[in-house]
């Protein structure tokens, strides 16, 4: 049997941030049958975007950073971090043995709010270089540095870097993520221009293709067709960031990546517009060779938006979020690479009817997941279903839901635990 019986799980904590204008994170005590207790709400001190989600301009649209990795933990769990999308600062807890949090320090990124709200969505952090890497969705100062000190106090750095090229000045990143080796930061795409500047059509439907200087028209997913839509930064030994290096993702807007536990030059990619997942390495010297892509069922309607991924801590299963299509999928890791476990993995969950995905299709839009350390238990938000929804996992990958509990409609966004 691939996952640890869930009888005999020890339980645990799980954390969300509302992304409300008053920006808090909900703690939950996750009980040994994976059952959720609502411990509490603390403030961040910051702002989230609320219902409004940034990156096409809607009022009141689930998965509201077009991102992933909005908290996170560090690796010694001594502290949690937590963007505020909504006036782009960031907030650092300190984690009791408890799992109760203390607000240590809440800093500005360093970039501008522009507009109705900002759009720091994604961290990463080298806990051996104490520095945050904070991602916006909107450029052109995608990445910004901040210092973290032994006591989770936050300083802004001056350094900032993009992910736009000569050609694409309005590009949209998704997650930021460290190699394991500490050496690399790797950042996924998914739109060249985002909805919110290309315009929807008067079915509100979102304008993806748009003309050019020479009068054709193309598609704004990143890495479609041109093949720069995964960028490398190395790290120097101050953090800091070197020149970056456009490659090729293989498939349109790979948005996630995840890297596996027991092979650190080997990761998978969520792609939202690939409408699958493929297998990844990366070489000491930042290049990457990226597998054939395994797609899921698209009879639904294309794109699925696969754009998020829960590594099973065995490394055999890949947990991949349809936002499109309002259930998860499933893939097994082999010796060769990727196949298809279980498609869907679960039931579709139903929204209230106002959410549609690129597809046109409704949606509940589920957004982060995240899977137990030892792999009994996985869990999804659903952002327009306003429910947070806890599967136990099986063995041949698919997942059978055993818990769900209310959560803040439309903002919620994160998800991380221990």
């Amino acid at each position: 049997m691939a996952m640890a019986n869930p009888g005999m799980a020890r339980g645990g904590h799980l954390y969300l941030q509302t992304n409300e204008t008053r920006n808090c994170v909900v703690h939950y005590r996750r009980a040994a049958d994976g059952t959720l207790i609502d411990a509490g709400r603390v403030y961040t001190g910051g702002a989230g975007s609320g219902e409004f989600k940034p990156i096409s301009g809607q009022e009141s649209a689930p998965n509201a950073f077009e991102g992933a990795a909005s908290v996170i933990l560090s690796p010694d769990r001594r502290f949690l971090f937590v963007t505020n999308g909504g006036n782009n600062s960031v907030s650092s807890f300190a984690v009791a043995e408890d799992g109760g949090l203390t607000l240590v320090d809440c800093e500005p990124t360093g970039n501008p709010v522009m507009g109705k709200s900002g759009t720091a969505k994604s961290l990463a952090f080298s806990a051996s270089k104490g520095i945050l890497y904070v991602l916006h969705s909107f450029g052109p100062d995608h990445l910004r540095l901040m210092s973290v000190d032994g006591k989770g106090k936050l300083t802004a750095r001056k350094e900032s870097y993009t992910v736009n090229t000569k050609d694409k000045t309005d590009r949209v990143p998704t997650m930021a993520v460290l190699s394991p080796d500490g050496k690399f930061l790797l950042v996924g795409t998914t739109f060249d221009q985002p909805i919110a500047h290309t315009g929807l059509y008067p079915d509100g439907s979102p304008i993806l293709w748009v003309p050019t200087a020479d009068g054709k028209y193309r598609v704004i997913a990143s890495n479609a067709p041109d093949p720069d839509g995964l960028i490398v930064f190395p790290v120097r030994e101050d953090g800091a960031l070197g020149t970056a290096s456009f490659q090729d993702g293989k498939a349109g807007s790979p948005f996630y990546l995840a890297f596996l536990h027991s092979r650190p030059d080997t990761f998978i990619i969520g792609y939202a517009v690939g409408d699958g997942c493929a297998m990844a390495t990366i070489d000491a010297n930042g290049k990457l060779n990226v597998g054939p892509l395994m797609k899921v069922d698209t009879s639904v309607g294309l794109p699925s938006e696969l754009c998020w991924l829960a590594v099973s801590p065995d490394d055999r299963f890949v947990y991949a979020t349809n936002f499109g299509y309002s259930y998860v999928s499933s893939f097994r890791i082999n010796s060769k690479g990727l196949e298809i476990a279980k498609d869907p993995a679960s039931p579709r969950v139903p929204g209230d009817g106002t959410a549609r995905g690129l597809n046109t299709v409704v949606t509940s839009g589920p957004a982060d997941s995240w899977v137990t350390p030892d792999g009994a238990f996985f869990y999804q938000i659903y952002g327009n279903a306003a429910k947070l929804i806890g599967y136990a996992t099986q063995p041949d990958g698919s997942l059978t839901e055993m818990t769900r509990v209310e959560i803040p409609y439309n903002s919620s966004v994160g998800l991380v635990g221990f």
